[in-house]
């Protein structure tokens, strides 16, 4: 808003000039405001008339340069226009500007975006405990409570007490976000206070978001007109209490849910028309999970609960994690998921193979198999054909194979065999393919060369020999002297270069790119 000029002197917005003396030793300067001393803001006053354009000044302080006044001027602009200005600041140049400005204070106890952690005052040097809940009970002890718009209480430690006060100041109608990260109390966890959610509370809530606490809705409370997005992390809820809420929110879009061991059933409304995105993760007790909800699109599930999700015709994109995915995915979800664009599968470990099948993934375009563990015996990675097979509009393929270290047996580099054939099935819209962690053995080599045949409109393949878990030198900015993990994985990784050059570089049709990456120069 100010501008420094080379002449000494600071520009205002409205094009006035003023002298800007600097004092060097000058005590104003050296000790700034206890609150933000750490800021490094002069002692300055402000106007005595509410209405006095004087931005800041800056008195004499009794030397040689007595009686000159640094002033600033500023448009005359309503006060509802700087109230808006004032919210838009981050929380620390919000609270420092309200002790240079009365205006500005009185816009500050009505601050519409409170976001409290050890980082927030800060940044480079985190305030612990005690020094952060003061930052916090000063602050609150100034608020009106009136016009608070988001509220994060995250990652601090501090008494239930002071926190449900807090809360109380700060959760009032006309609050739309609500994140807490309650403190941890070893002996009990924090029992979420549903009285705070009001009538007006309720009617503009959107945004809510628990973690580490206990939170009992009941019939009672009433609908949460406004409610679209719901996040509970380490929560206690049951799946009643929880299908209760569930019930009162019907503007609910997402549900998010991680680590809520009190879930057993989780059932959704087919009230909830506008519900399009579910994420569960280790809800290590959940056995079922019910959808009516006609919209959900997204889906993204870490665990092994049985789905019943109707038709699920609008389901576009699927993530799921658990061991023994692959056979699952392949034999179940075509029929389940007709309409899958998007499908992410991660598993743990393998027992089969997966089996090649009539039915089709129809609607598929971009698929990710990740395989942190490997295939046992044979590690067929040659079978995974069936997924293209049953994916004729497949458009991106991304495969992560573990990096491990193989027998001398399992390397093509030792075979002498012919590579297995499959008849030509050509994949007209397939343009880009990576492979993370490839390696040296004959099933993975089969299944690329199969690729490199049939996609005939194959743009890109990748071939990089890193492990996806790997942390490279580069990638972490030296923080790591060497890539790691190092030792026996540059062995494997020196087949697979052998492997590409032998196996896969002369078999490239003309206009595809290939990349690959080769383990760090630096490193090895």
């Amino acid at each position: 808003m100010l501008q420094r000029e080379h002449d000494g002197q600071i520009l205002a917005p409205n094009g006035s000039t003023a002298s800007a003396n600097k004092r060097k030793g000058s005590p104003r300067q050296q000790d700034g405001d206890s609150s933000y001393r750490s800021g490094g803001l002069p002692r300055c006053t402000v106007p005595k008339k509410d209405g006095d354009s004087s931005f800041l000044k800056e008195n004499g302080d009794g030397d040689s340069q007595a009686g000159k006044t640094m002033i600033c001027s500023i448009p005359d602009l309503p006060e509802d226009i700087w109230h808006h200005i004032h919210s838009l600041m981050p929380l620390c140049d919000a609270a420092r500007m309200a002790c240079l400005s009365r205006a500005f204070l009185r816009s500050w106890r009505c601050y519409p975006n409170l976001t409290f952690n050890e980082y927030v005052f800060s940044p480079e040097a985190p305030i612990y405990g005690r020094g952060l809940c003061n930052i916090i009970d000063c602050i609150m002890r100034n608020h009106s409570g009136i016009g608070v718009k988001i509220l994060k209480l995250q990652s601090f430690h501090t008494s239930f007490r002071n926190l449900s006060r807090w809360l109380r100041v700060a959760v009032k109608p006309g609050i739309e976000e609500l994140t807490l990260r309650a403190p941890n109390g070893f002996r009990k966890e924090y029992m979420f206070p549903c009285s705070l959610l009001s009538d007006g509370v309720r009617n503009s809530i959107r945004y809510l978001d628990l973690f580490l606490c206990t939170f009992s809705p009941t019939a009672e409370l009433g609908p949460l007109r406004s409610l679209t997005s719901l996040h509970l992390s380490q929560v206690r809820i049951t799946g009643d209490e929880l299908e209760c809420l569930l019930s009162n929110s019907l503007a609910l879009e997402k549900l998010e849910l991680s680590e809520c061991r009190g879930i057993i059933c989780l059932r959704i409304p087919c009230e909830l028309q506008r519900f399009s995105c579910l994420i569960i993760f280790s809800c290590m007790r959940l056995k079922l999970i019910e959808s009516r909800a006609p919209n959900l699109s997204t889906l993204d599930l870490h665990g092994k609960p049985k789905l019943s999700l109707g038709e699920a015709l609008q389901l576009k994109n699927l993530r799921m994690g658990q061991s023994n995915l692959l056979c699952y995915a392949r034999t179940e979800l075509p029929s389940i998921m007709p309409n899958l664009e998007t499908l992410d599968l991660r598993s743990g470990a393998e027992v089969v193979n997966t089996p090649m099948l009539p039915t089709k993934f129809l609607c598929l375009k971009h698929l990710t198999i990740r395989l942190p563990g490997a295939f046992p015996g044979s590690n067929d990675y040659f079978s995974l054909v069936s997924f293209l097979d049953a994916s004729p509009s497949l458009e991106t393929l991304s495969l992560d194979v573990p990096m491990k270290a193989m027998d001398e047996d399992e390397s093509i580099i030792r075979h002498s065999s012919d590579l297995r054939q499959m008849a030509e099935d050509q994949h007209r819209y397939l343009k880009n393919v990576k492979i993370t962690g490839f390696i040296s053995t004959k099933s993975l080599v089969e299944l690329t060369c199969y690729i490199l045949k049939n996609a005939v409109s194959l743009e890109c393949l990748t071939l990089d020999t890193h492990c996806g878990s790997t942390l490279r030198c580069s990638d972490t900015d030296r923080i790591f002297r060497r890539c790691i993990p190092v030792g026996n994985s540059l062995r494997v990784k020196r087949r697979a270069l052998v492997a590409i050059r032998k196996f896969i570089e002369d078999k490239v049709p003309a206009g595809v790119k290939l990349t690959v990456v080769e383990p760090c120069s630096r490193c090895h």
